[in-house]
């Protein structure tokens, strides 16, 4: 003889399962890990520092 199940929690464990799967494909496709975003934050302030030393200050004119 089959188990009794409550459908109601049945249905919720099912549509808590599926919006599972599509939240750990959207980390797969949209996520980035922790080192990638301190890697893209330290060559945008490396081009950042680079770009300013490069500038040429004008003395005031009175």
């Amino acid at each position: 003889m089959a188990d009794i199940v409550n459908l109601r929690q049945f249905r919720k464990a099912k549509a808590r399962d599926e919006r599972e799967t599509v939240a750990e494909q959207n980390r797969i496709s949209h996520g980035r890990t922790k080192a990638e975003k301190s890697l893209t934050k330290a060559r945008n302030d490396k081009a950042v520092r680079q770009h300013e030393q490069g500038r040429i200050e004008k003395p005031e004119q009175d």
